[in-house]
């Protein structure tokens, strides 16, 4: 079963073609790694799944539901959960708080809330660190605090924007073990520019460049693609 499908997908900022009639389809319990160079399109991909804008062609679906005009907070309702590649958390409230602040509930405060909201939190490895401020976290701690909020969602496609920016060698491994687990709550879209770092945990990837797909398949039909090879990884990736 498809939860996401995305067709023909284009969006234009000042006559500059960002995203050039993509489409994109993710399985359920699926992990897609969306890589590319800078500039490749695969942000602007993104926030058109996500709702960040409308595209200027295309369609999106979601379980079978066309969701192209639907805007984010719609999307998120329908189970489009996601994360940032600059973290913003309400720096001066618990971690616990800051996942209960994405609950989508009207009483946000209720036992059940806060059990699942902790529940997320053991999920994602800071149980421990529940009741201490967001402001006194590390970077990747941060990152898991962003997956717990856009898990809070129950999301049915959890999106991954750049997860293993800035950290380091041991974090992202750590972060990307982390990652590749959350298969069996959700299906995942990782937009990552560490290619070689994130592909090994991927079911299949689709590598961009200039706003068009140049290439889709399992990570080793990724490594030994030419035209990938070519604008991306360099001779050494054969």
């Amino acid at each position: 079963m498809r939860v996401l499908e995305a067709e023909g997908l284009a969006k234009h900022f000042s006559g500059v073609t960002a995203v050039n009639g993509v489409d994109l389809a993710v399985a359920e319990g699926e992990l897609l790694g969306l890589f590319g160079p800078n500039g490749a399109g695969k942000t602007t991909l993104f926030n058109l799944v996500a709702g960040t804008f409308p595209p200027d062609r295309g369609r999106v679906r979601l379980n079978g539901q066309d969701i192209t005009r639907l805007p984010a907070f719609r999307r998120a309702r329908l189970g489009i959960g996601r994360t940032f590649q600059v973290v913003r958390p309400f720096r001066a409230l618990s971690v616990l708080d800051n996942v209960l602040a994405s609950v989508p509930s009207a009483a946000a405060a209720d036992r059940d809330d806060t059990e699942a909201a902790l529940a997320l939190l053991r999920h994602v490895g800071l149980a421990d660190r529940a009741q201490a401020r967001a402001g006194e976290l590390t970077l990747g701690m941060l990152k898991r605090l962003e997956v717990a909020r856009a898990l809070a969602v129950a999301p049915c496609l959890l999106l991954l924007d750049e997860p293993l920016a800035g950290l380091t060698s041991s974090e992202a491994g750590e972060l990307l073990g982390f990652v590749g687990s959350l298969r069996e709550r959700t299906s995942i879209v990782m937009v990552e520019h560490n290619v070689r770092l994130a592909l090994p945990i991927c079911d299949r990837a689709v590598v961009m460049d200039a706003g068009s797909v140049i290439a889709e398949g399992t990570p080793a039909e990724i490594r030994a693609n030419p035209q990938v090879i070519r604008a991306y990884l360099g001779e050494a990736a054969e």
